[in-house]
């Protein structure tokens, strides 16, 4: 569960109360949140389809020039298609494992970003790769970032 700073946190991050329940899956190096596992759903039980959650304000804003860039279309274009679709897999598996065998309404859908195949966001790749996620366009993301 995060901390009341935690909560602080994100919320500064979002610029807004997270709406549903969150885990930090990744840190830096203070400590602060840069990636937030979500609950598949929010309080008022709409699916969450985004298990991994960028809020780190630097890197979100170095993953959006990415994608200002032309980053989906490039991703798209350089990772193995079948690794990535045993990535979107395995993030789906996780996030439906989290719910509950009992529940009877709407699911969230899809893998990276609520995506079946592709690339949707990089910001999710990213998040979840930040996280220990096997993710190819994570990966990529990772690289491009580390570029001079």
């Amino acid at each position: 569960m995060p901390t009341t700073a935690d909560v602080e946190s994100v919320s500064a991050c979002l610029g807004r109360v997270p709406q549903g329940d969150f885990e930090v899956a990744a840190r830096d190096g203070a400590g602060a949140p840069v990636v937030i596992c979500n609950a598949p759903f929010l309080r008022d039980e709409t699916p969450m389809p985004t298990r991994y959650w960028l809020v780190d304000p630097a890197l979100s804003a170095a993953v959006a020039r990415l994608e200002a860039e032309g980053g989906v279309r490039a991703a798209a274009l350089v990772v193995d298609p079948e690794h990535l679709a045993d990535a979107h897999r395995a993030y789906a598996a996780e996030r439906d494992a989290a719910i509950p065998c009992d529940h009877a309404g709407p699911r969230p859908y899809g893998g990276v970003g609520g995506t079946r195949v592709g690339v949707k966001c990089l910001h999710a790749h990213y998040a979840w790769f930040l996280a220990g996620g096997d993710d190819p366009v994570g990966r990529w993301v990772h690289e491009q970032l580390a570029r001079p």
